[in-house]
């Protein structure tokens, strides 16, 4: 297992620019090899037993009582040693992880299994950095793409999937200044119809674009592959110094846009905040917007320093917060027993 790290701009990152400060967010975890249908839905309701023959029936996992509270740590779910740490942070055990897979990676059996094992799920970012969407969607990859499906599928636990994220920056390689929208659509498509393909049933496939706020110009449907083809939104958004730090805000546009095409849940896939003496406040702001929302399935904060620190352990005051708030019974649950 190797890890590789992916500097990425993100758009946090313009926020903080702007701010005076540069902020890089993500990185890729280089995973092992070990090992819905688009008529009814992003992914498909199968029986709810669980074995080799008969796929993972993720239905309960997609819109549960409860809110998901996740982490993205370095290392984990491989290692869930920084998870343990976390936990002991803040209180509380993630019950959603998060880990960044560049493309021509082998799929992360064991970090599943690790994270499932304390209860949690995993929430793969898959980052098509060696390839072009357009070769993905003309089937330049499709060996890859099965052999990636088929180790997904004999594992036969919950998955969750997010392709190709922030696709409405510019910032990314296959971001709006080299990948089209039809482009896009058509590679996750593709993706999607090769998981079904090979009975990967087991992923909960999440849409994942950036918040609109520094790319106002860009439309977001276009780039939508359909309620066919997905499960849930992922937002990528942080509070940062640069902005107004309510709720509504630093989410509310995008949110409000997505609302004109599509019904399904929304995630923060992606969230932090900016340390300073705001960062308490935008602790309480983040807690208290997913909890009013029942649209809003959770959150998962990226917990990594880069070039701004997003570690809540960079803050003391934020991370006493962080643990109070954290503390609300809506929040975590062992997906292993999500009713």
């Amino acid at each position: 297992m190797r890890l590789r790290e992916r500097f990425r701009m993100t758009g946090a990152a313009l926020a903080c620019a702007m701010a005076g400060v540069l902020a890089l967010g993500g990185c890729s975890l280089l995973g092992d090899d070990s090992g819905g249908s688009p008529e009814s839905g992003g992914s498909a309701p199968r029986s709810s037993a669980s074995t080799q023959d008969i796929p993972y029936d993720v239905t309960p996992l997609i819109k549960p009582a409860k809110k998901y509270y996740g982490a993205a740590v370095p290392g984990a779910p491989i290692s869930m040693k920084n998870i343990d740490a976390y936990t002991a942070r803040t209180g509380k055990q993630p019950n959603l992880i998060e880990y960044y897979a560049a493309w021509g990676d082998g799929f992360d059996a064991t970090g599943v299994r690790n994270a499932w094992a304390e209860g949690a799920l995993t929430l793969m970012s898959w980052e098509p950095f060696d390839t072009s969407l357009a070769d993905i969607a003309a089937g330049r990859s499709d060996a890859y793409i099965k052999e990636y499906a088929t180790a997904v599928r004999k594992l036969n636990l919950p998955v969750v999937m997010d392709f190709a994220d922030e696709f409405n920056g510019h910032w990314e390689k296959w971001g709006t200044h080299d990948v089209t929208p039809a482009q896009y659509v058509a590679a996750w498509r593709h993706i999607h119809q090769t998981f079904v393909d090979v009975g990967a049933t087991n992923v909960i496939w999440t849409w994942a674009p950036n918040i609109v706020n520094p790319v106002k110009n860009v439309r977001l449907k276009p780039y939508y592959p359909g309620d066919a083809y997905v499960d849930w939104i992922g937002l990528v958004g942080y509070f940062t110094i640069g902005q107004d730090n309510a709720f509504d805000s630093v989410f509310g546009p995008t949110r409000d846009e997505i609302r004109t095409f599509t019904r399904k849940p929304m995630l923060l896939l992606e969230t932090a905040a900016m340390p300073g003496e705001r960062r308490r406040a935008d602790v309480r702001n983040l807690f208290a917007g997913v909890a009013a929302d029942d649209d809003m399935l959770g959150f998962i904060w990226f917990d990594y320093k880069k070039r701004a620190d997003w570690r809540l352990e960079a803050s003391p005051l934020a991370l006493t917060e962080f643990k109070r708030l954290a503390a609300d019974d809506r929040f975590g649950f062992d997906v292993r027993k999500p009713s």
